[in-house]
């Protein structure tokens, strides 16, 4: 059907755009209605070359010199042209110039990109969204692809961009496809129809012209139209089945911009060499006429080899015009394309009236666009306002979803192989091929457990594949990372021949589970993933695809994305295997659990800067999580005052009474699960030393709770010396030697019978009648005897094997100088008066030091990131990483008030906030919360109303436990505030769509 057109009225000129007479119409294009009286009053005031100009957009780079930008200008000024599109640059340096071109033109000019995955395909510093075969494998949450659009439109219109090239509505059935493959949502029309719409109705709504691209369908292609004019030989069947649905469905829904590709295709049009660009039979017959079109019809590049390889510039632009498309993007010679149209004119071949109705609908679309108000790209913010948060965390939720599991082998105990549980039996390597450095895949598996990594790069030497090999024989399981640096076609994805050789030897140890970080079309490429104990296809390279694969491995994430298109027999299309979260923590930003990182981490900076400038600690670290998710993990200053050393995130700190909660409770708590220990027995019943103490009678709740008589705690050290400050008989001794095994400092040992001195004087201190809270270190000092003697098992190995090593909190240790080189440690103080030296890598605490390190209420070292896995299983209810360490009911037993009738705030062993406000917790800590802090400087806190968990690390205690202002400014607590502010502020606007779920 053709348009009917009268040219006596604007009405009915404008209706050859806006009405249709045609079996299948449009829903008509939003922006065809915008405000009509600027278009008349523009185009009135318009001359007939400037009116073909409307219809022409040129090339734009912000990467190149000022005599290009020069020239640019130049061409804009002359001719007018309706559009720009850009392509290479930065964000700074394309506002610029944008704002620069925009002076010149009389009409402010539509501004184009080619943003498939957001600016990021363009310009640096800004986002890369996955790319649309990525996902093509995301099941059932099209809602997320709808917001991306809806971001992509909001960074573009910030930065003066107007229509976005995208989606790409190919459906691509051929794995050899050069040009469209990973840039297609896959294979399956009616996912790449449901896909394509959500990004396109996200942009659309959000204020940014869309053009589906590239029509009629470029998926089933060997050619690159780039370089040459590729043939589809399809008959008319076989496009309406396939090529042409996706774009019927997106018309229907309102699309408002198609774009034509370079494509011949004799069932459409049987004219030798004929590109699609350049048919009537296409451009008008079928998408104007049949489809009912009414939108804005642009050109795929008309540089491109496609359509310059049979009709030259200036010729095939005017062969377009004249087939029916409205905008011609990327003309090379523009005198020669108006001259061009003007001779069709005069020819009879185009009309005024044509050329007059398209100049209409492009100034229709500026008008919606805003440019009938036009204002300059403000500079002010830019590059932050182009990365806000909210469009990382749809990154991470968009890769999470597409994350697919190809192959999961079951262990003996026939559960399946990932997500990966008992991480205690476990040595686990990691090993990422194609990769010099340490991946971020591997940083991230390095937060779940202890693993050694490996990585083996194009020049990596043979000695060193040797040697790896040899050290690989003592891992149980390899977690080998594919890092495929390529995604195309043409250079076999990245895959080279030593990829493959060492993938297939790794595999065939029957050890390995195997994530591609690449194309899917790679897995084709790749030898003995048959043989693997797990696959993982990624889809893409890039940190946010590396972290979550290794977040998937351990449980912190589900699997549920599935392959959008079929590789081969052994992978295809709809191949995924669900696996399911086991309650890990997971690592992501602020904004997933509703929080501004913005407003998060300028309060936590502020505060820790405090810290560190009044010296109330020379360093230290914070880890936040709400939710189960790790929001905050940051290091700040430096080990010590005087010294270089910066604070890491992994440093091991001297956790003081931390250790509390975290040895003597959390093994009480397993041995009253066991019935083994009863909170309400005496301390007779399970120390018989204690029988015909003063301390027989005492009940172990109270004892827990403070609140049974015993003093606060003893100085054992001092007991040995001798007025004139010499050493006692049989107590310390400068050489380790005969019973002075009992090492304390590198020139200071203890005699091995003086453990048995610090508990007989434990037995035998007094016990003050009142029975009035005093927080008391000396009951803590025994539980490891109890441990010991009902487990049979020394204690430390207890707490490793059955909590610490499951958890995979491998750092949690005594006496970390045996494990871990001493820079990884952070120093506490120098002891003048006992040591006499830096206390470092060794407890600060003295009693403990003369226990050898290990005891119940001092003497744990770790990192923040482990120590917090135990504090997320206490607030879990017992539960990590799919096991169960403590019943539900030990936990809430535990950490509730024991004694508020008394006004005594402790739980069992941990601390809880006093009933009126005094600091000892944070102000906005809820009644169900508990924690416990540190001499030092440490901190935890837990809080189940809020679904939080916190572990500040510090070592204020530097260099004198006489620094007090980490106490006094309340840094620790304080900290902790900025959490709760930050949760009852609640998300920003954007942020609350991206995570509301349909």
């Amino acid at each position: 059907m053709r348009f009917s057109v009268c040219l006596r009225s604007l009405a009915c000129a404008f209706s050859l755009f806006v009405s249709f007479h045609a079996a299948h119409s449009q829903t008509v294009p939003s922006f065809l209605k915008a405000n009509p009286r600027w278009v008349d009053s523009v185009f009135n005031a318009m001359t007939p070359d400037q009116r073909i100009s409307q219809l022409i957009m040129v090339a734009g780079f912000s990467n190149r010199s000022r005599g290009y930008e020069d020239s640019l200008m130049r061409l804009v000024q002359t001719y007018q042209v309706g559009g720009i599109v850009f392509f290479q640059g930065g964000p700074i340096r394309q506002a610029r110039l944008i704002n620069r071109l925009q002076t010149v033109t009389k009409v402010p000019m539509l501004v184009a990109i080619d943003g498939e995955w957001g600016l990021g395909m363009r310009l640096d510093s800004t986002v890369r969204f996955p790319y649309q075969m990525t996902m093509g494998a995301i099941q059932e949450r099209d809602d997320l692809i709808y917001k991306m659009g809806a971001a992509v439109a909001r960074q573009s219109r910030r930065l003066g961009i107007h229509i976005n090239f995208a989606p790409v509505a190919d459906v691509n059935n051929n794995p050899n496809n050069p040009v469209i493959n990973f840039r297609s949502f896959g294979e399956d029309k009616e996912a790449v129809a449901r896909k394509a719409l959500a990004y396109m109705k996200g942009m659309q709504d959000n204020g940014l012209l869309t053009s589906l691209k590239h029509f009629p369908g470029h998926g089933d292609t060997g050619t690159d139209s780039h370089y040459d004019l590729p043939l589809i030989s399809k008959n008319r069947q076989q496009l309406e089945g396939l090529e042409l649905y996706p774009f019927r469905k997106l018309i229907d829904a309102g699309a408002a911009g198609v774009m034509i590709a370079h494509l011949n295709i004799p069932a459409l049009d049987a004219t030798p060499n004929l590109p699609s660009t350049l048919s009537r039979k296409v451009v008008s017959d079928l998408l104007k006429n049949e489809l009912g079109f009414g939108g804005l019809v642009y050109s795929d590049a008309m540089n491109m080899k496609g359509v310059t390889k049979y009709y030259p510039s200036g010729i095939a632009d005017r062969m377009g015009l004249e087939a029916g498309m409205d905008v011609l993007e990327y003309t090379l010679d523009i005198p020669r394309a108006i001259a061009e149209v003007k001779q069709a004119i005069a020819d009879g071949r185009l009309s005024q009236a044509d050329i007059d109705a398209r100049c209409r609908k492009v100034l229709a679309a500026k008008a919606w666009a805003g440019l009938d108000r036009y204002k300059p790209v403000d500079l002010m913010n830019l590059v932050r306002d182009l990365n806000e948060p909210e469009s990382e965390l749809l990154n991470r939720l968009l890769t999470e979803e597409a994350l697919t599991v190809l192959k999961n082998d079951k262990e003996e105990s026939g559960e399946p192989l990932i997500p990966l549980l008992n991480l205690g039996t476990k040595k686990i390597a990691s090993v990422s091929l194609d990769a010099a450095q340490e991946t971020y895949f591997q940083k991230m598996l390095g937060n779940y457990t202890a693993v050694k990594h490996f990585n083996i790069a194009a020049a990596t030497a043979d000695t060193t594949l040797k040697r790896i090999r040899q050290e690989l024989k003592d891992y149980d399981l390899l977690l080998v990372g594919v890092h495929l640096s390529n995604i195309r076609p043409a250079v076999q994805y990245g895959v080279t021949p030593k990829t493959v050789a060492m993938l297939k030897e790794l595999c065939e140890t029957g050890k390995a589970v195997v994530s591609v970080f690449g194309n899917p079309y790679a897995l084709a490429k790749l030898e003995g993933l048959d043989q693997a104990r797990g696959v993982i296809m990624a889809y893409q390279l890039t940190q946010f695809t590396e972290e979550l694969a290794a977040q998937l491995i351990f449980g912190a994430i589900p699997a549920k994305g599935k392959l959008p298109v079929t590789v081969n027999e052994r992978y295809k299309r709809n191949d995924g295997i669900a696996t399911s979260s086991i309650g890990r923590l997971k690592y992501t930003i602020p904004e997933e659990v509703g929080v501004d990182s913005y407003f998060l981490t300028a309060k936590i900076d502020s505060l820790m800067q405090v810290a560190l400038t009044q010296k109330a600690t020379p360093g230290g670290v914070v880890q936040m999580a709400k939710d189960g998710k790790v929001i905050f993990r940051k290091a700040y200053g430096t080990h010590t005052y005087e010294g270089l050393t910066p604070t890491k995130e992994d440093d091991l700190f001297d956790l003081a009474s931390v250790t509390k909660v975290s040895t003597s409770t959390l093994a009480l708590m397993r041995l009253v699960d066991e019935g083994k220990f009863n909170l309400d027995a005496t301390m007779a019943d399970y120390l018989p030393d204690f029988k015909e103490s003063n301390k027989a009678n005492l009940i172990w709740r109270d004892v827990l709770t403070h609140q049974a008589g015993l003093k606060a705690s003893i100085a054992f050290w001092t007991d040995t010396k001798n007025p004139d400050g010499t050493w006692k008989d049989k107590t310390f001794d400068d050489e380790k030697h005969g019973p002075y095994k009992i090492e304390i400092t590198d020139n200071l040992f203890m005699h091995r019978r003086y453990r048995k001195t610090i508990f007989e004087t434990i037995r035998d201190s007094p016990v003050s009648a009142k029975k009035d809270y005093v927080y008391s270190d000396l009951s803590f000092i025994l539980y490891p005897k109890i441990v010991e003697k009902m487990t049979d098992q020394n204690f430390e190995d207890y707490l490793k094997q059955n909590v610490y090593e499951p958890l995979g909190a491998t750092t949690l240790t005594f006496n970390p100088m045996r494990f871990y080189p001493l820079p990884r440690m952070v120093p506490t103080e120098y002891d003048s008066v006992f040591r006499k030296t830096l206390v470092w890598g060794r407890v600060h605490d003295e009693g403990a030091a003369m226990l050898g390190g290990v005891s119940g209420h001092a003497g744990l070292f770790g990192s923040s990131n482990d120590l917090m896995k135990l504090v997320q299983m206490y607030l879990q209810k017992g539960y990590y990483g799919g096991k169960q360490f403590i019943s539900p009911q030990t936990v809430t037993e535990f950490t509730r008030y024991q004694f508020p009738e008394k006004g005594n705030r402790r739980g069992i062993g941990f601390d809880k906030p006093t009933y009126k406000y005094t600091g000892n917790a944070p102000r906005y800590a809820s009644p169900q919360s508990f924690g416990h802090s540190g001499f030092t400087g440490t901190f935890i806190w837990v809080d189940p109303q809020y679904n939080t968990s916190y572990v500040f690390m510090s070592n204020r205690v530097y260099p004198s436990r006489t620094h007090n202002k980490l106490i006094t400014l309340s840094i620790r607590t304080n900290v902790a505030d900025v959490l709760y502010e930050a949760i009852r502020r609640g998300p920003s606007s954007n942020l609350a769509g991206i995570l509301a779920t349909p």
